[in-house]
């Protein structure tokens, strides 16, 4: 799809977050409107601070669960309002199921009720700890649906089926991508995620986390390339049948995965080994074969040039820095 071709006005729910507000940035650049709803739980309000000098921009300061959207004209409808990384999903389990499974049906009536197209940001975690390797969209995953992981992996697997729901009967065109582990400038260095906390551990001579013998496996997908494949798959005309897996099929080894760091970053940081936390997976990969067909997309940014971005970036003290005030709220 062209840019000229492209819809007017999207509203982004979770742009402020980190991919939300790399998707923000993406949809200016292609010409569009952009409406950003964010609660500001996990999303920072300095991701998209200077995005507020463009007037096709607005924030909306609204929790997608308890709030009640003010009406308005959009053409598309990305749903990425959740909380992505365990410590802050496990932080408050009931909020993060209610975001996914209460949000996103208040998101899919809103959709509905203006006939946007709508997309839903679900995740690899709907695999649980898989059985099939890689994981292909046709797989219904190995899931606790009582463990720790369960408020965040079991509120996307229901969040898919009211998707498909509202499919089935008529009501809207949707779109659900599963995203595999992304990483890049704007993460949280308190996220808890690998590649953030390897990074900094290492910028700043920390012990550098392994959990569990370092063997388990992830794959990993630079942000850009990410958010490339979500425009693509809410610009392309049919309607795919099922989810499409969005994620770098390149495997590694979390040893390896650090390694590669210390290597981007001139340490004296130590690899050290810790437990494995209850139900992490032990391998993740993404089948994209869907992707490729559907979209023709596959991710460009080797993970060593991504690295050395995101490193660049963590590399500020500032980025590094756990804020305990956000920016002033800004005018409706």
């Amino acid at each position: 799809m062209s840019v000229h071709s492209l819809p007017k006005t999207a509203l982004v729910a979770g742009g402020a977050g980190f991919v939300g507000s790399h998707l923000c940035d993406a949809l200016l650049a292609r010409g569009m409107r952009v409406i950003c709803v964010d609660n500001f739980h996990t999303g920072r309000r300095r991701n998209v601070a200077p995005l507020q000098n463009d007037r096709r921009f607005r924030i909306i300061e609204a929790d997608v669960a308890t709030d009640i959207l003010p009406d308005l004209a959009v053409d598309w409808v990305f749903n990425l309002a959740s909380p992505a990384s365990p410590p802050h999903y496990q932080s408050d389990p009931v909020r993060t199921m209610m975001t996914n499974v209460v949000g996103t049906g208040n998101l899919l009536a809103f959709a509905a009720r203006g006939k946007a197209r709508y997309l839903q940001a679900s995740t690899s975690e709907v695999y649980g700890d898989p059985e099939l390797h890689p994981q292909r969209e046709d797989y219904w995953g190995h899931v606790n649906p009582i463990g720790i992981r369960a408020c965040y992996d079991e509120g996307k697997r229901a969040a898919e089926s009211l998707c498909y729901d509202h499919m089935r009967t008529g009501k809207l065109d949707v779109r659900v991508a599963r995203i595999f582990n992304t990483y890049g400038p704007r993460m949280r260095a308190d996220d808890g995620r690998i590649v953030s906390n390897f990074i900094v551990q290492a910028l700043e001579g920390r012990e550098m986390t392994v959990y569990g013998d370092g063997r388990q496996t992830r794959s990993f997908c630079y942000v850009s390339d990410l958010v490339r494949g979500l425009i693509a798959l809410m610009a392309v005309e049919e309607t795919p049948e099922g989810p499409v897996n969005l994620g770098n099929p390149d495997e590694f080894e979390v040893l390896d995965l650090a390694r590669q760091v210390r290597e981007a970053i001139p340490t004296r940081a130590e690899i050290v080994f810790r437990p494995l936390p209850s139900d992490d997976p032990k391998r993740r990969r993404p089948d994209i074969t869907r992707a490729r067909d559907l979209l023709e997309w596959t991710p460009e940014v080797p993970l060593r040039e991504g690295l050395a971005q995101t490193a660049a970036w963590f590399s500020v003290p500032a980025h590094r820095a756990i804020e305990t005030e956000e920016l002033a709220r800004p005018a409706e």
